[in-house]
């Protein structure tokens, strides 16, 4: 249903997956500070909401709307999550041991596994599942009550990150933010940034805009999230950037106008923007010491732009690689399982 219908959202996929190494590398800074931080980290921060408003469009709506009969979903869901971030943390431990960037006590390993991720993107990985957890409590209550947790955790959220600024200024929300930090570096985590994008993920089943005003919206919504972000990084009210008022309602509209891009893609697209999230850091760091190696330091490392789009390339590669190499494992496996049952059944 998913690949005859809603060709936008697969689409997009795959941006959201390159604006993301986009947000890891800064490929405008070659040009100017000033533009990678509008584009960078202004635009490109639609990409993770996105991919929590998939989950809460697919996975929570339809488990909602059945009255919480299809459990199945929600099973599927973690089971693949954590196996994906499973997988991503051994992948990485390498790394980390090698940076000596493993927790120093029991506290901080938990710090690592359930907020922070135990390499720089993989909070993702947690914060769905914690998110997803959370909305689906509450939905099971009342989904209003859903919605307005997931608004007022988002606005704790954002004092926390884009307009810090303004609450270390006040002694009261000063301490309190030092209490959530204890406990998660940033406030972009399952508690006050996915239920949010997870909750309008579930809206959008909910609530079909016309086109037209949806457009209008989007671009108003955008340029008035440039106009925050700009504001909160010329005030220097930042504390992180992953989190503007103005970002929810940028995802809603844009999300919509997804939503009307019918058709069809072809079926690895989906899979392959996963791969390439959890990959591409460690392409990185390759790519990275391949330039120091051969001498294109100047190219692929100072050159921000050529170092994004050489993280793209290798990143894309290596994930149709292993997206066919598990495909044809899998095939594999089914066949000797059906041979298994027919030698069985003679």
């Amino acid at each position: 249903m998913a690949e005859k219908q809603y060709k936008g959202i697969d689409l997009f996929r795959m941006a959201a997956a390159l604006m993301v190494i986009g947000i890891h590398t800064a490929p405008f800074s070659v040009w100017s500070d000033g533009l990678d931080f509008m584009i960078t980290y202004c635009c490109f921060r639609v990409a993770v909401p996105f991919f929590f408003m998939v989950t809460g469009f697919f996975v929570i709506g339809p488990y909602v709307e059945s009255n919480f009969q299809k459990t199945a979903l929600i099973q599927k869901f973690y089971r693949k999550t954590i196996l994906l971030y499973s997988g991503a943390v051994l992948l990485y431990l390498p790394v980390n041991i090698y940076s000596g960037n493993l927790p120093e006590n029991l506290g901080n390993f938990f710090k690592m596994l359930l907020f922070d991720g135990t390499f720089y993107h993989l909070w993702y990985f947690p914060a769905a599942m914690i998110g997803t957890g959370i909305l689906v409590i509450l939905s099971k209550q009342s989904l209003k009550l859903a919605g307005w947790f997931a608004a007022i955790s988002y606005v704790i959220g954002v004092f926390g990150d884009s307009w810090y600024g303004v609450s270390e200024k006040i002694p009261v929300l000063d301490f309190l933010y030092s209490r959530i930090f204890a406990f998660s570096s940033y406030t972009r985590n399952g508690i006050f940034f996915a239920p949010l994008f997870l909750f309008l993920g579930l809206f959008a089943r909910k609530r079909q805009i016309p086109q037209k005003i949806c457009k209008v919206c989007l671009l108003i919504s955008m340029l008035l999230m440039l106009l925050e972000g700009f504001l909160t990084y010329c005030l220097n009210l930042q504390r992180h950037n992953s989190m503007y008022l103005c970002l929810p309602f940028v995802m809603f509209f844009l999300f919509q106008l997804l939503l009307e891009v019918k058709g069809t893609v072809a079926r690895w697209i989906r899979g392959c923007s996963a791969w390439i999230y959890v990959i591409h850091p460690g392409v990185l760091i390759v790519v990275r010491g391949f330039a120091q190696v051969i001498g294109l330091k100047k190219w692929l490392i100072e050159n921000t732009f050529l170092e994004f789009l050489s993280v793209c390339m290798v990143s894309f590669l290596i994930a149709r690689f292993f997206q066919i190499l598990t495909g044809y494992l899998q095939k594999r496996w089914k066949e000797k399982c059906i041979r298994k049952t027919e030698h069985g059944l003679k």
